[in-house]
C-alpha cells in the first residue's frame, strides 16, 4: 500500500476538489474559497484525517505551484505589458508600495518580529489575478474600460511580485538585508528576468510554432510542459525559485503565434492544478490556529479591502481617471492572491516566520474572496455613497485635475520626438542588458565549473582568458548596436539641444562634437560596468588589452556582417512581439 500512497492522496484531493467545485457553483460562491475549506476538512489537523503525509502534501503543492505559475505566465504577455502604459504601472507601484508599508507597520504594531511584519506587508500587497478576473467575468463586466485597467494593474503586479519574491528569498536565507544588498538582489533577478525574456523570445516562440506545425495536440502539450519544468529546474539551479522559472516560461510562450492552441491544451491542467494548489493550502492549515487568530485576520482583511480600494483609487485619480472608475477598479482588486500564498509558504518553509503567518494569510484570503463578488456587484452603490460623502469642491478639483492631465499629453511633433527617444533608449537598454548578461554568465561559469576546466589542464589565467574572450566576441554585435544607437541618440539630442540663436556660428561644430561624445561616453560607461561585473574573469592585464584590441580589429573588419547579424536578431524579436497571434 505504501507504493500507492501518493496516488491515494492525490485521488482524495481530486475527488474532494470535484465535489467542492459543484457545491460552490450551486451556492454561487468563489470556487477557490471552497478548495481551501475542503483542504482544511481533509487535512492532518482535522479528526478523521484523510491526507496526512507531509511529504505527499508538499509534492502536490510544489507541482501545483509550478503549473499555476506557468498558466499565469501564459496569460501574462509582453504585448500586454507594453499596452499597459506608464499610468497603470504607476498605479501598481502606488498600490503595492502603500500596502507593503501598511502591512509591515501593522505587523510591528501588533508586536510581531521584523521578518513576520515584512512578510505580512508583502503578502497583502498583491491582488489575486484568478479571483479578480473570474469575479469580473461572472458579473459580466470584463468588456468595460475599468475592467481592462484592472487586468493591466494585475499584469504590472505580476512583475513586482517576481521581484518581491526573490528579494524576500534572499532576506530569508541571509537574514536582515542592507539597502545595498537588497538593490544587488533586485538587480540580479532583474537581469535574469530581462535576459531570460529576450533570449527566450528569440527561441521559444519559434520552437513552439515549429512543434505546433506537426498538428498533434499531445506533442504540443508535452513540449510546452517540458519547457515549463525545464525552465523551473534551470531557475532553481541558478538559485531562484521554481515559481519564477515557470512564470517566465509561460510569459515567453505567450508570444508564440500558437499560444491559443497551447492555452486550449493547458486550460484543463490549469484548472486541475489550481484546484490542487488551493486544496493543499487548506491541507497545511490547523483550524485551531485559524480560530486563535480570527480577530487579527478579520482586522487585516478590513485593512486589505479599504487599503487596496484607497491605494488603487488614489493611483487611478493621480493618473487622470474619473473618481467612479477609480473606485470600481479599487474594489475589484480588494483581495490577496496566488503570489501571496507562495510568499507565505516560502517564509514557512524556510522557518523565518511564525507558524501563525500562513493561517492568517489563508483566513484573510478567505474573507476577501467571500466579500469580492459583493463588492464588485454593488460597486455603483458604493461609489454613489462615497460621492455623497465627498464635498462638492473636492469633486470639482478632481475633475479639473483630470482635465489638466489630458491637456498635457504630447501631440504631433512632440509626440513623434518622444517616440523616437523612447525607441532609441529602449534599444540601447536591451543591448546593454544582453552584454552585461554575457559577462555575468561568464562569471557564474567560472565560479561553478572551475573543476571541469582543471580536468582539461586549464589553469586560472587560461580559464579567465577563454571565458572573457568568449563573452567579449559573442557580445560584439550588441556592442556595435549600442554604439550605433547612441550615435543616433547623440545626433537627435544635438539637433534638439543646440540652437543657432544660442551657439551662433559654432552651432554645427558643437552639434558634431556632442553627437560624437554621447556614443563614446556610452561605450566608456558600458566598459566600466562590464569591467566591474566581469572582474571575476579578467585575464592578465596584457592579455586583456590584447583581447580588446583584437575585438576592435574584428569589429572593424566584420562591421557590416555584425550589423546585419544584429539586425536579423532585432527583426526576429520585433516579429515575435508585434506579429499577430494565430486564431483559436
Amino acid at each position: 500500500m505504501h507504493e500507492i500512497g501518493f496516488l491515494r492522496d492525490l485521488a482524495i484531493v481530486m475527488m474532494v476538489a470535484g465535489a467542492t467545485t459543484v457545491l460552490f457553483q450551486r451556492l454561487r460562491q468563489p470556487v477557490l474559497l471552497g478548495y481551501i475549506l475542503a483542504g482544511v476538512l481533509i487535512g492532518p489537523h482535522t479528526p478523521g484525517v484523510l491526507v496526512g503525509d507531509p511529504r505527499a502534501i508538499d509534492d502536490i503543492s510544489n507541482l501545483g505551484v509550478v503549473l499555476l505559475m506557468f498558466t499565469l505566465g501564459l496569460e501574462f504577455s509582453v504585448r500586454k505589458l507594453r499596452e499597459v502604459g506608464m499610468g497603470v504601472l504607476m498605479v501598481a507601484l502606488i498600490e503595492v508600495g502603500l500596502m507593503f508599508w501598511i502591512g509591515a507597520g501593522l505587523g510591528e504594531a501588533m508586536g510581531w518580529q521584523r521578518m513576520d511584519a515584512l512578510f505580512l506587508g508583502a503578502l497583502i500587497s498583491l491582488s489575486s489575478t484568478m479571483v479578480a478576473t473570474r469575479t469580473l467575468a461572472e458579473c459580466g463586466l470584463r468588456a468595460l474600460p475599468f475592467a481592462q485597467r484592472v487586468v493591466g494593474i494585475l499584469v504590472a503586479e505580476d512583475v513586482l511580485a517576481i521581484v518581491m519574491l526573490t528579494v524576500l528569498s534572499a532576506m530569508a536565507i541571509g537574514g536582515a538585508m542592507e539597502a545595498g544588498a537588497a538593490l544587488a538582489v533586485v538587480g540580479r533577478v532583474g537581469l535574469f528576468v530581462v535576459a531570460g525574456m529576450i533570449l527566450g523570445l528569440l527561441l521559444l516562440p519559434r520552437l513552439i510554432d515549429y512543434v505546433a506545425g506537426f498538428g498533434r495536440d499531445e506533442t504540443l502539450l508535452v513540449s510546452a510542459l517540458g519547457v515549463c519544468f525545464g525552465a523551473s529546474l534551470f531557475a532553481a539551479w541558478l538559485g531562484f525559485s521554481v515559481a519564477l522559472g515557470a512564470f517566465l516560461a509561460g510569459a515567453v510562450m505567450a508570444e508564440s503565434r500558437s499560444v491559443h492552441r497551447v492555452m486550449r491544451q493547458v486550460e484543463p491542467l490549469r484548472d486541475m492544478f489550481a484546484a490542487l494548489f488551493f486544496v493543499t493550502i487548506g491541507l497545511k492549515i490547523d483550524p485551531a490556529l485559524l480560530w486563535q487568530y480570527a480577530l487579527p485576520a478579520l482586522g487585516i482583511a478590513v485593512v486589505v479591502i479599504l487599503g487596496k480600494t484607497l491605494g488603487v483609487g488614489m493611483g487611478m485619480v493621480a493618473a487622470g481617471q474619473p473618481a467612479r472608475s477609480a473606485i470600481r477598479t479599487g474594489l475589484s482588486m480588494a483581495q490577496i492572491g496566488e503570489f501571496s500564498f507562495v510568499i507565505a509558504a516560502l517564509g514557512a518553509s524556510l522557518g523565518v516566520v511564525g507558524d501563525f503567518i500562513y493561517p492568517i494569510a489563508v483566513a484573510v484570503s478567505v474573507l476577501c474572496m467571500a466579500a469580492s463578488p459583493y463588492l464588485v456587484g454593488h460597486a455603483n452603490g458604493i461609489v454613489d455613497g462615497v460621492r455623497r460623502v465627498v464635498p462638492g469642491p473636492l469633486r470639482l478639483l478632481l475633475a479639473s485635475y483630470a482635465g489638466w492631465l489630458a491637456g498635457l499629453k504630447p501631440v504631433e511633433q512632440n509626440a513623434m520626438i518622444a517616440a523616437m527617444l523612447r525607441r532609441l533608449l529602449w534599444h540601447i537598454g536591451v543591448n546593454v542588458v544582453l552584454v552585461v548578461t554575457l559577462f555575468v554568465v561568464g562569471a557564474y561559469v567560472n565560479a561553478h565549473n572551475w573543476a571541469w576546466f582543471s580536468t582539461l589542464g586549464a589553469g586560472r589565467d587560461l580559464r579567465h582568458t577563454l571565458i572573457f574572450a568568449a563573452a567579449l566576441f559573442v557580445s560584439l554585435p550588441m556592442l556595435i548596436a549600442i554604439y550605433r544607437k547612441a550615435e543616433a541618440l547623440g545626433m537627435l539630442l544635438a539637433e534638439l539641444g543646440i540652437r543657432e540663436h544660442f551657439a551662433g556660428g559654432y552651432t554645427h561644430a558643437i552639434r558634431r562634437l556632442l553627437a560624437r561624445l554621447i556614443p563614446l561616453g556610452t561605450l566608456l560607461a558600458l566598459g566600466l560596468l562590464v569591467s566591474v561585473l566581469g572582474s571575476a574573469i579578467l585575464p592578465p592585464r596584457g592579455v586583456a588589452v590584447l583581447l580588446l584590441v583584437a575585438g576592435v580589429g574584428l569589429s572593424a573588419v566584420l562591421w557590416r556582417a555584425l550589423v546585419k547579424m544584429h539586425a536579423r536578431l532585432q527583426a526576429a524579436l520585433r516579429d515575435t512581439l508585434d506579429g499577430p497571434s494565430s486564431g483559436p
